[in-house]
């Protein structure tokens, strides 16, 4: 009998308890006319927006600084494609009704100092390897959450965000100066990246405005929008 009750008491408490991730996924989406919207889903718009904030002027920067063609080529990858992101996020957002981020985050803002900084042939293999890197991480929530999201705008954003940064992944590997070994030992040892903070449910919030990223120089510019990502 003490045996039997053993088994029995953690299939019936775990079923009834509250804080499973049904019961996490349950509380922290709301309803939209687009579909339910997860705290996932709205995290993902925040870190959609985020690599448009840095990516964008890494990739100006790029276009005047390169001295190579291929990282050139890749700095203008860049541009277009997170110029027709973030046009795109921000109407999700707008149709959501979700603030944005309007500057890149600390870390964001790091790498953009060291891609400042560097030069030459050591310029140009930092931008392919901290830009590589970082699509890595996202490309792997936007396959989670287009694989689970409920929602039809996030759907559509994530299949816009996949071709985009499924791009910028293969240009950047193009220029010849990515480190594989280093990517895979990274990813080996990488510890749970800081939470994001996820973007508030649907409510009375302004319409996002335009981007202002953090430029690494006071000349680079945000191009006008883009109609579509570069092929």
């Amino acid at each position: 009998m003490a045996t039997l009750a053993a088994l029995v008491f953690p299939i019936w408490s775990y079923a009834d308890r509250s804080g499973t991730g049904l019961d996490t996924l349950n509380s922290q989406t709301v309803p939209t006319r687009f579909g339910p919207l997860s705290a996932t889903d709205r995290i993902f718009i925040t870190k959609v927006r985020l690599a448009g904030l840095w990516e964008l002027p890494a990739g100006q920067q790029a276009e005047e600084r390169a001295p190579s063609k291929a990282v050139e080529t890749a700095g203008e990858h860049l541009v277009q494609g997170h110029t027709f992101l973030d046009a795109r996020v921000r109407e999700v957002a707008a149709r959501l009704n979700l603030e944005l981020p309007n500057q890149p985050n600390a870390q964001q803002q790091g790498w953009l100092r060291t891609l400042t900084a560097a030069k030459g042939e050591d310029y140009e293999r930092k931008f392919a390897n901290i830009l590589r890197r970082a699509h890595g991480q996202v490309f792997s929530l936007v396959a989670q959450v287009r694989a689970s999201t409920r929602n039809s705008l996030v759907r559509d954003l994530a299949d816009d965000a996949n071709t985009t940064v499924l791009d910028h992944i293969k240009v950047l590997e193009a220029t010849g100066l990515v480190d594989f070994d280093a990517l895979a030992r990274g990813a080996a040892t990488a510890t749970p990246p800081p939470e994001t903070r996820s973007p508030a449910p649907p409510g009375p919030t302004a319409s996002p405005g335009s981007a202002t990223p953090v430029t690494p120089t006071p000349t680079l510019t945000l191009p006008p929008a883009a109609s579509s990502p570069k092929p």
